[in-house]
């Protein structure tokens, strides 16, 4: 089930032949909508050693090749004074609610690999979150319009679940949504695919790095 669809080697190649898919461009080509730097935020979910690190059960293998892109994408908003939000999913007992029923362990404050990745302690605002949604129960959508956000970059893990939940949600809430295709990463590359094709028809703009950093050049 999990896979390494994603490496330092292949991932351009890898997200690029994503975006290829005839369906998914011509759903993409629908709503060609261009990224005002301006206007952005970004939104980093997730990205915790429970995903990244190799001796977790909720390994990524695709987690560590999308961190350097990560890292690029959060330096480049804070050097124009743009909010780079980060996410960090933690649980307890009486805030749990389903998550604990559907994966039995739950991710507590206590257990080391709760902490962000130290590759992107690089300064922005952390958030706690206990579902899938990062808006649901968090100060999420007030900190976004305080600092004039109207588009939200969304990159992070998983993309199947807490990334597309998010995206979404960002939706509903009246955000214009750009999902970072080679900024997210799963368990495997079906997961990732399908999460394109769903997005792209309802939700978000599907971008790659490279564009988004070109846009804050």
């Amino acid at each position: 089930m999990k896979k390494a669809y994603f490496t330092p080697a292949t991932i351009g190649r890898v997200a690029r032949a994503m975006l290829q898919d005839q369906e998914l461009e011509k759903l993409c080509e629908r709503h060609p909508w261009k990224l005002r730097p301006e206007r952005a935020g970004l939104l980093v979910l997730d990205m915790q050693r429970y995903f990244l690190e190799k001796d977790s059960h909720a390994y990524v293998p695709s987690a560590g090749a999308i961190l350097p892109r990560v890292r690029e994408l959060a330096k480049a908003f804070s050097s124009q004074g743009r909010p780079v939000v980060f996410t960090r999913h933690l649980n307890t007992e009486g805030d749990a609610g389903q998550m604990a029923r559907w994966w039995g362990e739950l991710i507590k404050r206590e257990n080391p690999l709760s902490e962000l990745a130290p590759e992107l302690n690089i300064g922005g605002i952390v958030i706690e979150k206990s579902q899938y949604d990062a808006f649901h129960g968090t100060e999420l959508e007030g900190l976004l319009r305080e600092r004039g956000v109207e588009q939200l970059v969304i990159c992070g893990v998983m993309a199947h679940l807490c990334c597309e939940t998010t995206a979404r949600s960002a939706f509903v809430h009246g955000f214009e949504v750009f999902f970072v295709v080679d900024g997210t990463a799963t368990y495997n590359e079906r997961f990732h695919r399908a999460t394109l094709l769903n997005l792209a028809h309802g939700f978000a703009h599907l971008v790659l790095a490279e564009e988004v950093l070109a846009a804050f050049r």
